[in-house]
């Protein structure tokens, strides 16, 4: 008997096979990810290495060329571009359309592995970008702090990145515009001559005082404890009472010799949102995840979060890519 006499002579049974198949589609269908962009993968990787307080000059010499030169030989490279400048390299490769993204990935990194150690001590790991339509944000937010600003980053990391970066298919949770806390040191030239001290003793000597020691194991009966030491400062205050050197027998302490002030870091970017000096949080998505069901239930977070922040920081929604619209106020 054929498909086609089967199907007539027997209704019942075709009936609930098309009736399954439309189950089954209506179940998939409920289930497929929903993205403003088909995911695409580009043939584009970049390599960024900061190296702080090296000039321009020397990051050329000293990172981009060595990475420049073990990079070359990277199979499928179409074209290598590079970008030097004070504390940081960056390097733009190219490839043949047609490769696996990933395998072309970790091609570099072993290459990188080969080369890092050749590279000055202070320099940071090369970290490696590969670019793909999960890149673009799916939710920009504005915030804006009046009497909160200086402490703004950390506000918005313990209150907001951290539960943000928790909810199911977020990838990754990122402030801009905010101003980070930093404790600058500004030391005297003429006390410093005078006690034979450099610049470079003291920075090793603060961070040789700022860290916390291990002190290894001790048992209790049949329990085993890690031992250690406590050596991170707790307030900028403490740092005046480093002993920095010493002189005819006393010490020098740290406040002899330079000023200690506990302040915000220079910022090249500021954020302003109706003309209220702020900050911006980008949220994206983990790849393949839903963007739509991701959207909303970071919008349906923020009422919750903004009961935890200062009065003075509002958040509001600068951009939700999921619905390609754009919405304004606070949430």
């Amino acid at each position: 008997m054929s498909l086609y006499e089967g199907a007539v002579t027997k209704p019942i049974m075709t009936s609930l096979c098309f009736l399954a198949v439309v189950i089954f589609g209506v179940f998939s269908l409920s289930k497929l990810p929903v993205d403003l962009y088909p995911d695409i993968d580009t043939n584009t990787i970049m390599v960024m290495t900061t190296y702080q307080g090296a000039s321009a000059s020397d990051i050329e010499n000293n990172i981009t060329r060595p990475l420049e030169n073990t990079l070359n030989t990277v199979s499928n490279l179409k074209h290598i571009a590079s970008k030097s400048a004070e504390n940081m390299s960056l390097i733009t490769l190219e490839f043949e359309f047609g490769h696996d993204i990933d395998m072309l990935t970790n091609d570099v990194r072993d290459k990188l592995d080969m080369i890092s150690s050749n590279l000055p001590d202070d320099a940071e790991t090369p970290i490696i970008f590969k670019f793909s339509t999960d890149m673009i944000p799916i939710v920009l937010l504005s915030v804006q702090a009046e009497e909160s600003q200086a402490a703004l980053y950390k506000i918005l990391d313990d209150n907001v990145v951290n539960p943000l970066a928790r909810i199911p298919g977020v990838g990754s949770v990122s402030i801009s515009g905010a101003p980070k806390r930093e404790i600058q040191i500004y030391c005297d030239p003429s006390k410093l001559e005078a006690y034979q001290l450099t610049i470079e003793a003291i920075s090793a000597i603060v961070n040789a005082e700022n860290k916390n020691i291990p002190g290894g194991n001790f048992d209790i009966g049949n329990e085993t404890y890690a031992l250690r030491v406590e050596g991170e400062f707790t307030d900028a205050s403490q740092l005046n009472n480093i002993v920095v050197g010493t002189r005819n027998g006393a010490n020098i302490y740290l406040k002899d010799v330079a000023r200690v002030v506990d302040t915000v870091e220079e910022r090249a970017q500021e954020t302003y949102n109706n003309a209220v000096q702020g900050a911006m949080i980008t949220v994206q998505k983990q790849s393949g995840a839903n963007s739509v069901n991701i959207s909303k239930a970071v919008l349906d977070a923020l009422p919750r979060l903004q009961r935890d922040l200062p009065s003075d920081v509002k958040i509001g929604v600068i951009v939700d890519t999921s619905e390609n619209d754009t919405v304004s106020g606070s949430v």
